[in-house]
């Protein structure tokens, strides 16, 4: 990873985009990411600022003789950032170059210490991209230190030398830090590319509006469409608005990302819709406990044991035909499916035969959890499954009779299939190598906030 990826953590979630609609997602930079940002950016800022110095021209009697000068080492033993409400990010750093001078008879070594201090602004690209750039830099010098070979070096030409420096880095160190951050809007982009969701299906986030910037935060306005087999998933609804509260978490708390309701609905129309919900619940007739054939079924409707004298295997087929619901109240999150199921039995030529259908309610209580990227969920049944006949083949169906069994071998499968659904989870947004770590999940009325850390591996 190109070092303008390291330095560029921070802005590299700062991705303006977009067009004027509600957020369905807000994301939160914190001021404790800066620290991190600091630490991290520390090692690419020192290899952008190993630049070429030029020759310089030592006065030795008449005669003007080119000298070699080379930067032996840059050490940055401080980076500090600081948000700049309704701009971006200033950079301040200390930095020490070491250099040595081959000159005759003995090379000069010295280190010259400068600070650094530039201007990032975050801005919002006209294709709806990010773009970052240095809107002011300026060096300030000291004095150089020398380190060895000063006891043949004038002071006249230690003033010179240190011109020749001055003037050559006051031009390269900006340019090198433009370079730097300039570098980071490829990287930026990675934050509204298509993610996976599923083998045919993917989600891409992009910011609706400039970033809102405080002396305490950035915040982004975002929105995220989901997409199967290459066309987005449209809600019938605009997002519902909802209001990041100011203060989530923990102090250290780096990130703070809000998701509306939406989000989630968006997924599961999008689950419902790849037809990734539906099943086939098969029993094996050779189990030593088999609730799916039609001796069992036989037991307790007559017509299904005077149609199949011999055991037969019996496969429900679960379709979801309604879009599920879930709803969000404070620290409760639940989903609500009503799906399809035909009971099929197998006759003695292998063909399946309709036995009947029912329509099914089932309540299940939802758990999120955030894993590197992805936030993902688990599901438990609430209450009783609900069953009601839909259409029969075989008579009257005392629904009392089948609810336990029905529901006992539909229950388990569903919420298997469910949850291993659920468990592939959703990117949340970020940018390339960059994980949420220590995560803390609030449910809220209308929206889920998460408080989490960040940590970039590269």
């Amino acid at each position: 990873m190109a070092p303008a990826c390291r330095l560029g953590l921070l802005l590299a979630v700062l991705l303006p985009m977009g067009s004027a609609t509600t957020p369905g997602t807000v994301v939160r930079l914190n001021k404790a990411v800066l620290s991190y940002v600091s630490d991290l950016g520390r090692a690419p800022l020192q290899r952008a600022l190993q630049v070429t110095v030029p020759h310089f021209l030592d006065r030795r009697g008449e005669e003007l003789q080119p000298t070699r000068v080379q930067i032996l080492n840059v050490q940055v033993p401080r980076l500090h950032l600081k948000f700049i409400a309704d701009f971006g990010v200033r950079l301040l750093a200390a930095a020490n170059f070491t250099l040595k001078v081959f000159r005759v008879p003995e090379p000069l070594e010295l280190v010259l210490p400068v600070v650094l201090l530039a201007d990032a602004r975050v801005a919002q690209g006209s294709i709806g991209t990010p773009v970052v750039s240095i809107s002011s830099c300026f060096s300030l010098f000291n004095n150089a230190i020398v380190l060895s070979g000063g006891h043949s070096t004038t002071p006249a030409l230690l003033v010179r030398l240190q011109q020749h420096v001055r003037a050559v880095l006051r031009n390269k160190l900006c340019l090198s830090v433009s370079n730097l951050v300039q570098g980071l809007n490829v990287h930026l982009g990675t934050l509204i590319g298509l993610k996976p969701v599923g083998p045919e299906s993917q989600i891409r986030y992009f910011m609706i509006t400039a970033p809102s910037i405080t002396d305490d935060y950035i915040s982004l306005d975002v929105n995220a469409v989901l997409f199967l087999l290459g066309k987005p998933i449209v809600l019938p609804v605009n997002a519902t608005p909802f209001l990041l509260p100011e203060q989530v978490g923990t102090s250290g708390v780096m990130a703070t990302v809000g998701l509306s309701q939406d989000l989630f609905d968006s997924a599961l129309l999008l689950l419902q819709k790849a037809g990734a919900l539906n099943l086939d619940i098969t029993g094996q007739l050779k189990s030593d406990y088999n609730p799916l054939n039609t001796s069992v079924l036989g037991q307790l409707i007559p017509e299904v044991a005077r149609q199949f004298p011999e055991p037969m295997p019996v496969v429900l087929k679960v379709q979801l035909g309604g879009t599920p619901v879930v709803t969000l109240h404070p620290n409760n999150a639940t989903l609500q499916l009503q799906p399809f199921v035909e009971v099929l039995a197998v006759a003695s030529n292998s063909a399946f035969h309709s036995l009947f259908s029912f329509n099914v309610v089932v309540n299940l209580r939802l758990q999120l959890s955030v894993s590197k990227a992805k936030l993902q969920g688990t599901t438990s049944v609430l209450g009783e499954v609900q069953l009601s006949v839909d259409s029969s083949n075989v008579g009257f169906i005392d629904v009392d009779q089948v609810q336990a069994l029905m529901g006992a071998v539909f229950e388990k499968p569903l919420l298997d299939h469910l949850n291993a659904l659920l468990g592939i989870g959703v990117a949340l947004p970020n940018v390339v190598n960059l994980r949420y770590v220590t995560p803390e999940i609030l449910v809220q009325e209308g929206y889920v906030v998460i408080s989490s850390g960040l940590l970039y591996q590269h």
